[in-house]
C-alpha cells in the first residue's frame, strides 16, 4: 500500500486530474501510448513492459486521440 500511496502522491503533484485513468495502471497505459507515439519499436516496448507476447504490446498501437 505504500507504493500505491507514493504513486498518488506524484499523480496529485503532476496535477493529474481525477478519473480512471488515474491510478498505476493509467500511468502504465499512459507510457505504453506516449512511447509508441514517440517512435519507440515494439519488440522493446514489450520488453520493458514485460509483456509476454507482441500481440499484447500491439495494444498501444490502436490508440487514438488523447489520452
Amino acid at each position: 500500500m505504500t507504493g500505491f500511496r507514493f504513486i498518488k502522491a506524484v499523480m496529485n503533484e503532476a496535477g493529474i486530474p481525477d478519473g480512471p485513468h488515474k491510478c498505476p495502471k493509467g500511468l502504465r497505459h499512459s507510457f505504453g501510448v506516449d512511447s509508441i507515439s514517440k517512435g519507440v519499436r515494439l519488440n522493446m516496448l514489450s520488453k520493458w513492459l514485460r509483456h509476454s507476447s507482441l500481440e499484447v504490446t500491439s495494444i498501444y498501437t490502436n490508440a487514438l486521440g488523447e489520452e
